[in-house]
């Protein structure tokens, strides 16, 4: 099984560490509570991340989503290039902002 890790850096600033896919995503799929927890922007590194699939990405989108219907806003940064490519195939880059 492939190990992710979401730290806590400062209150909103998150940093994601390890493989974003099929095996790790769903251990993160339930921390939105966490990282919506408290006021103001929410951003999450992704400098970390050695590679992510499409389930990676799925994820991004689900706490995009999340951080919508709470009227907040979340930005992803250093998004790795793998990642950075689906998006741009799938066509959700510009909905991430990236």
């Amino acid at each position: 099984m492939t190990e992710v890790r979401l730290e806590a850096v400062s209150p909103g600033h998150y940093r994601l560490i390890g493989e974003l896919d099929f095996d790790s995503v769903p251990a993160l799929a339930g921390r939105s509570e966490e990282l919506f927890s408290g006021d103001g922007s929410v951003q999450v590194s992704l400098d970390a991340v050695g590679r992510g699939n499409s389930a990676g990405l799925a994820l991004l989108v689900d706490w995009l989503r999340e951080a919508r219907r709470r009227g907040r806003n979340i930005s992803f940064t250093n998004m790795p290039s793998q990642l950075l490519a689906l998006a741009r195939v799938s066509g959700v880059d510009e909905l991430l902002s990236l």
